[in-house]
């Protein structure tokens, strides 16, 4: 019978990660390093967090073969896996300890007395890196997990000597059951990951769950009526709601936004706290902004401190991005995947006074862009112009007949290419001076920035 992880992390030395490249995986990669253990790994793709983990000195491979995992005590796989990857398949025959990356997650937000973990469908690794920014800036020393890089450490973990630990949680397939919070927080709730969950009621409901596994405050946005729905039920816990309406406990007023760039009045109930001056584009990044000033002052953090904080962060990685302006035209990068936050992306874009806004999209996951594509069709449909690539499949086969061809029929003047060579060459030909070109989705698209900056230059 398999020890249980808890045991297992008293005694193994040498632990495996299979996916090691990936944004969720990265991070504990990291961080068990730092707590002392040997760390491997391999991934399917070159990426710059590969390359980063690459020269932590790291024994990391391109390419998942059953050999990579010889001398490890312990493996850890990410759920972008299909089942019948060689080096999974390898690892659960092996006898080696295996989990899920959410186990080994759990472990360590066990591990510290103030967890604080992020929840919704949009704005966890925005809302993470701003509070892990925030307490930084308070020398509370925290540590972190978070899917983007952020900024001033170029990192997607940061390891502290607190108790404090800011921790995004995803609810793909239910992953974020697996965490021990002190603080639950949601941000939002929608329609997303419906391969798994079937239905939004049971996405609420899943939601629902990881709030009540705080083990001290719940922390949710009052003002959208999915997360009002998930935690109707915990009206005897201790609770937070945050939004633009007045009866919320924390509230945005007095918004104005210029050229793109957010600043409001931050009230409690009705007494005045203080006004923030963001320099991250979009409305969105208000509820943000809010949610992470209410959690750094419910954790002790001086207001002065959030304000002048907030006032300097930049973003994190691949979240609004701007990579650099080359010829006059700026090019930027998004992880945006969701119709919700390419509306939102996009807004932002079109508020900052450029000439013309080019989206530069990849579709990710069949199963998405096959539930949403209507969605999509009218978010990308915000853009002066819109690019895509072939949909990225990830995980999943195509069994739901989806390409991006039937995307482009529902956005007027759209066009799509097989490779990125072929988008970045259209793009470059295209584009003018005065133009913002923004990249769009949670693949690998990002590469095609890159290559887009290489021909202009």
């Amino acid at each position: 019978m398999q020890a249980s992880l808890p045991q297992l992390l008293k005694t193994v030395k040498r632990v495996h990660f299979i996916g090691i490249g990936g944004a969720g995986m990265a991070p504990l990669a990291e961080i068990m390093h730092n707590l002392g253990y040997r760390v491997s790994g391999s991934d399917n793709n070159e990426s710059e967090t590969f390359d980063r983990i690459k020269s932590l000195g790291f024994d990391v491979s391109i390419g998942q073969r059953p050999e990579n995992i010889v001398g490890a005590d312990l493996i850890i796989y990410t759920a972008a896996l299909l089942p019948d990857n060689p080096e999974l398949l390898a690892a659960k025959s092996s006898g080696i300890p295996t989990f899920g990356r959410a186990k080994l997650l759990g472990e360590i937000t066990r591990r510290y007395k103030n967890c604080i973990g992020i929840s919704g469908t949009h704005g966890k690794t925005t809302v993470s890196s701003m509070l892990t920014q925030v307490l930084l800036d308070a020398d509370f020393s925290p540590s972190a997990i978070i899917g983007g890089k952020l900024m001033s450490t170029q990192t997607n973990s940061v390891l502290g000597d607190s108790d404090h630990l800011i921790c995004e949680a995803c609810e793909f397939e239910d992953t974020f059951l697996e965490l021990f919070p002190d603080i639950s927080v949601i941000l939002n709730i929608g329609a997303d990951h419906l391969d798994y969950f079937k239905t939004v009621e049971n996405l609420i409901a899943s939601f629902k769950k990881f709030a009540a596994k705080a083990s001290n405050l719940i922390v949710f946005n009052g003002d959208d009526p999915k997360v009002l729905k998930a935690t109707a039920s915990l009206k005897n816990r201790k609770t937070i709601t945050f939004g633009h309406s007045l009866g919320n406990d924390y509230s945005a007023r007095n918004t104005i936004i210029e050229r793109g760039f957010p600043s409001f009045d931050v009230y409690k109930g009705e007494s005045f706290i203080g006004r923030l001056d963001l320099a991250v584009p979009g409305e969105h990044n208000i509820l943000n902004a809010l949610v992470t000033c209410l959690l750094a002052l419910e954790v002790g953090v001086d207001f002065e401190v959030c304000k002048n904080s907030l006032a300097e962060f930049r973003g994190a990685g691949r979240r609004f991005e701007l990579l650099g302006s080359y010829k006059g035209i700026t090019f930027a990068d998004d992880y945006a995947h969701h119709p919700k936050e390419i509306e939102a992306t996009l807004k932002a874009a079109l508020q900052m006074g450029y000439k013309r806004v080019w989206a530069v999209f990849q579709p990710f996951t069949f199963s998405r862009t096959s539930l949403l594509l209507n969605e999509f069709a009218e978010a990308l449909s915000l853009a002066d112009k819109v690019v895509m690539t072939e949909v990225m499949g990830s995980r999943e086969v195509n069994t739901y007949h989806i390409y991006t061809y039937h995307l482009a029929e529902k956005i007027e003047g759209s066009v799509w290419f097989d490779t990125f060579e072929k988008v970045a060459a259209h793009v470059v030909e295209k584009a003018q001076s005065g133009d913002l070109v923004i990249t769009l989705g949670c693949g690998d698209v990002y590469k095609v920035a890159q290559i887009m900056i290489d021909k202009v230059k």
